[in-house]
């Protein structure tokens, strides 16, 4: 089943470590190739030519896009192990609104942080700690949240805990003062191999990022 299996990636991407995550949980062997966005190769514009954008996974060689979207998909084509979506369908649901959440406010307010400055950073900052606070009080007690198991809100969130050092030091504020139940549980995630193979170290990410502020001309 895991025949031609392929991942068109970028390494800081936190929707692409998504991916890596989830294959990883599946004990799925892949393809990995790293793409050059300022130079972007004819395979990523053939298999996504909508949004010329990765991550792709590729399958048997029919591409699936968007990071929400193919952990879905691994979910359900290697369903025999590691579920990562829960059974029951209200579960399911609450799954999906929350990965939704992270997708609309995490991945924006963690960019605002880095390329504004004075009063947008501050109020940007203000909603992100307010975001991560809201998704401390859906996780509430459990270790995870699938539960006992590491599941899709895991997944989906997870990646972001590398950008945090660099959110970090560019709003000069701490997260885990803010989100201590968070952070414990970003490093009970990194525990599983799965996860701690699949995201890159946060320095490495924190001196991409003063390199994209530069090249933006917003340092």
């Amino acid at each position: 089943m895991a025949e031609g299996v392929v991942l068109l990636d970028f390494w800081p991407s936190p929707f692409g470590m998504r991916v890596r995550i989830a294959l990883a949980e599946k004990g799925i062997k892949y393809e990995y190739k790293e793409e050059d966005l300022r130079n972007k190769s004819a395979l990523l514009l053939q298999m996504n030519p909508v949004h010329k954008k990765i991550p792709v996974l590729i399958h048997n060689g029919k591409p699936v896009c968007e990071s929400l979207i193919q952990v879905q998909y691994i979910d359900e084509v290697w369903h025999h192990t590691s579920p990562l979506l829960p059974s029951h369908s209200y579960q399911r649901a609450i799954a999906r609104f929350w990965a939704d959440f992270v997708d609309k406010k995490i991945y924006e307010l963690g960019r605002k942080i880095w390329t504004s400055k004075g009063e947008e950073q501050e109020t940007a900052k203000k909603e992100f700690i307010e975001s991560l606070k809201l998704l401390e009080g859906e996780l509430g007690d459990k270790p995870y949240f699938g539960g006992e198991n590491l599941g899709y809100v895991d997944v989906v969130l997870v990646p972001f805990y590398s950008w945090f050092y660099a959110y970090e030091k560019c709003g000069n504020f701490s997260i885990e003062a803010e989100c201590p139940k968070l952070i414990a549980w970003a490093k009970r995630c990194l525990e599983k191999e799965s996860v701690s193979k699949s995201l890159p170290d946060q320095e490495k990410v924190y001196d991409f990022v003063l390199q994209l502020k530069k090249l933006l001309g917003i340092e």
